[in-house]
C-alpha cells in the first residue's frame, strides 16, 4: 500500500521510462539478468564455526555461488536437516549452533565439494 492511498495526496505510480500511469503503460518488461547457477559438484562450500557476542556459536558455509533462491532452498535443508534457526547473509549461509560435522556430512550427501 501506497503512502497516501485513498487520501487526496494520492498518486497512481508511474512508469520511469515512459512517465506514465503502470497501469497505461505499454513499455516491454525489462530484461531479467540471472547469473548461471553452478551444479552443485563443481562449487567449494568452506564450513566453519565462529563465535559471535556474547558467547553464541554459528555454523558458516562460504564461496557458494548459488542464485540467492537456491541458497534459501539450502538453508531450509540444513535448518530442518539440524533442527536449528538460520540465515543467509550476503551469500553466506549461518545456522546456528556448532553443526560442522553433520552440516558436511549433508552437504557431501548433496554433492558437494568441501573444504
Amino acid at each position: 500500500m501506497r503512502l497516501f492511498a485513498g487520501t487526496q495526496w494520492d498518486a497512481p505510480p508511474t512508469c520511469d521510462r515512459c512517465g506514465l500511469a503502470e497501469v497505461l503503460c505499454n513499455c516491454p518488461p525489462l530484461p531479467v539478468s540471472r547469473e548461471p547457477t553452478k551444479a552443485p559438484e563443481k562449487q567449494i562450500a568452506r564450513v566453519a564455526v565462529e563465535k559471535r557476542k556474547k558467547g553464541k556459536v554459528v555454523t558458516v558455509i562460504r564461496d557458494l555461488s548459488d542464485a540467492n533462491e537456491q541458497l534459501e532452498e539450502l538453508l531450509v535443508k540444513l535448518k530442518n536437516a539440524m533442527g536449528a534457526g538460520g540465515t543467509v547473509k550476503d551469500s553466506t549461509i549461518e545456522v546456528q549452533g556448532n553443526h560442522e560435522a553433520r552440516i558436511r556430512k549433508l552437504l557431501a550427501e548433496l554433492k558437494y565439494r568441501i573444504k
